[in-house]
């Protein structure tokens, strides 16, 4: 049985990790380079490093500091945010990046997952989708939204999830906004249907409080990695104890 990965989130805005509720009202979470050393010697089985800013703002995402966090973490490394041509997703898997997370762009040019993907393959060609739940004429719908949440496209997450995956998206990190930064748990309805949609491996990722969320993700939600940041930037609950937590209930993991 393939073990399930423990993923620190690092959310970074001109240099500084921060962290939100509902993608807004960001508190500072210290320096990534000294986050990512730390994940590093906690066991952390990859790290994620979004500029959450670079798209809303049309910036290029900071390689250079993806470069210094490389060298100080020997862990896989996901990074994303502002990333609108293959040539940006070139210079972070120069820069030291294993993997290139794509999300607004991805959206506006659906062949820019094709490209990487033929480039780099499926492994490294991660899909990030910001999604949330929506009233529309009177019920629930799911949409893809874009540009660090601010932007409801009205796309369907279950049509996007599929369709990526076609075009070469070897890895889809779920962020369901309605449930990102507010320990309450993840959303394990949308988690599961995506899971059960598509054949690539699927990130959990928004809601995390404590070790009991993760398991629940992993389990009941199907997801074959959770991803988390305030828990663990803030040390409520470290790496290693959500690790032992989920070994003691028979959730496969790599102990340190």
């Amino acid at each position: 049985m393939l073990t399930r990965r423990i993923i620190p989130c690092l959310d970074v805005d001109r240099g500084r990790v921060v962290k939100g509720v509902k993608f807004f009202d960001h508190v500072d979470a210290g320096d990534p380079v000294e986050q990512a050393k730390r994940y590093q010697r906690d066991g952390a089985d990859e790290l994620v490093f979004y500029d959450i800013t670079a798209s809303h703002e049309g910036r290029d995402i900071m390689a250079d500091l993806v470069a210094k966090v490389v060298e100080q973490c020997f862990m896989p490394l996901t990074v994303g945010g502002g990333i609108r041509t293959l040539d940006d997703a070139t210079r972070l898997i120069q820069a030291g990046a294993e993997k290139v997370s794509v999300n607004s762009a991805a959206v506006k040019n659906p062949k820019l997952l094709a490209e990487i993907s033929r480039k780099f393959g499926r492994c490294a060609t991660v899909l990030g989708l910001d999604a949330n739940r929506v009233e529309q004429n009177g019920k629930e719908v799911w949409h893809v939204f874009i540009n660090g949440g601010r932007v409801d496209t009205g796309i369907d997450v279950m049509t996007w999830v599929k369709q990526a995956e076609e075009l070469g998206a070897g890895e889809i990190v779920l962020n369901v906004m309605n449930a990102d930064g507010t320990t309450a748990g993840y959303d394990i309805e949308m988690t599961a249907a995506v899971s059960e949609a598509v054949k690539i491996p699927v990130v959990a990722s928004g809601g995390a409080g404590n070790p009991q969320h993760i398991y629940d993700v992993l389990t009941r939600g199907r997801a074959d990695a959770a991803l988390a940041a305030s828990i663990f930037h803030f040390n409520t609950h470290p790496v290693p104890e959500v690790k032992q937590y989920l070994a003691e209930r028979g959730v496969p993991v790599r102990l340190v």
